[in-house]
């Protein structure tokens, strides 16, 4: 964990970069060259890619036999959607560190490139890519069932402080909390930051996983976040406190910055124990809720990036919320 300024976790960001090997040599330079866009620099984002397998249907499911449905395999994973959704509200250096398995590296890689975002992609053998079968129900509500596979293994190796050259904010994927191997790298992550004023920012991602592994382990493993960006339901679990609104200035008090998340409701921002806006959600015609909060964080940090602030940020993030539940899968549109 501590070993990310060494010269192994140099190694380690050669091997996130070239490890993918699948768009040509790459090297170092291709992390450290620092942001093409200038001004704030980068964002870099350290969480999941997923293979999607996306399944509208729009009667209930029938145990036991057929449900009619649209099905679509979709490039996915709460990282990779909001480093796209990002790249898409004019962040011009978006990076993603996250890990693959061989089967579909460069499927992914390919996506991410031409959705404006630099891979830097670990390639697991023994692991297969993450996937996630996402029921959508006619109501736009969505069921997860998730196989990890090689997300949860990003580990403390496949991080180095030089992957924080030409980077203004770094954020990171709750996922990551959810397992002892990610969690080692997140703390170096985190530290690395740290020690060079960079901020960060972390969506605990899955009220369900952060349930299982407990409130006050996250909290713990989340100590030195500058930035949370929970959803309602996630505000409340972490804090026992059933309101919204209480549960966000109850977050403030441990983090500086505290967005909570309401779907269309909006979202609510709180600092210094006390909420201090109640930013309203554009109005949507939903179809697929699935990415909508990944959309919200990729439009918030980057809106961020450009100085604005978080009252700003958060619409900007409710604007891309409301354009994500228009549309199938997780992710905007190619440009």
């Amino acid at each position: 964990m501590n070993g990310a300024g060494s010269d192994g976790g140099n190694d380690a960001a050669r091997g996130a970069v070239s490890g993918a090997g699948l768009a040509g040599d790459r090297t170092a330079a291709d992390v450290d060259g620092g942001s093409p866009g200038g001004g704030a620099g980068a964002l870099l984002i350290v969480g999941d890619v997923v293979t999607d397998v996306v399944a509208r249907h729009r009667t209930p499911l029938t145990h036991g036999t057929d449900t009619a449905a649209e099905i679509r395999t979709l490039p996915g994973g709460a990282g990779a959607n909001a480093a796209c959704w990002a790249a898409s509200t004019g962040c011009a250096d978006v990076r993603l560190l996250g890990r693959v398995g061989a089967d579909a590296a460069g499927w992914h890689e390919g996506r991410l490139r031409a959705a404006g975002v630099r891979p830097l992609l670990v390639v697991d053998d023994d692991a297969a890519t993450a996937t996630v079968v996402s029921l959508v129900d006619a109501s736009a509500e969505r069921t997860f069932l998730t196989d990890s596979g090689a997300v949860l293994r990003l580990c403390a190796a496949d991080w180095s402080a030089a992957l924080l050259d030409g980077v203004g904010r770094l954020h990171i994927s709750g996922y990551l909390f959810f397992t002892a191997t990610s969690r080692h790298m997140v703390r170096a992550a985190v530290e690395s930051a740290v020690a060079r004023g960079v901020p960060v920012s972390v969506d605990p991602a899955s009220a369900g996983f952060l349930a299982n592994l407990g409130p006050e382990r996250f909290l713990v493993a989340a100590d030195g976040v500058q930035v949370l960006l929970p959803n309602a339901d996630e505000a409340r679990l972490l804090t026992g406190v059933p309101d919204a609104e209480k549960a966000a200035a109850w977050l403030s008090r441990r983090f500086p910055l505290v967005v909570v998340t309401l779907g269309p409701d909006g979202a609510l921002v709180a600092s210094d124990g006390a909420v201090t806006a109640h930013v309203p959600a554009d109005p949507a015609r939903a179809v697929d809720s699935t990415g909508a909060g990944d959309a919200f964080n990729g439009a918030f940090l980057a809106t961020l990036l450009t100085g604005a602030g978080p009252v700003t940020a958060a619409a900007a993030g409710c604007r891309a919320g409301a354009s994500a539940v228009a549309l199938p899968g997780g992710r905007p549109p190619l440009p």
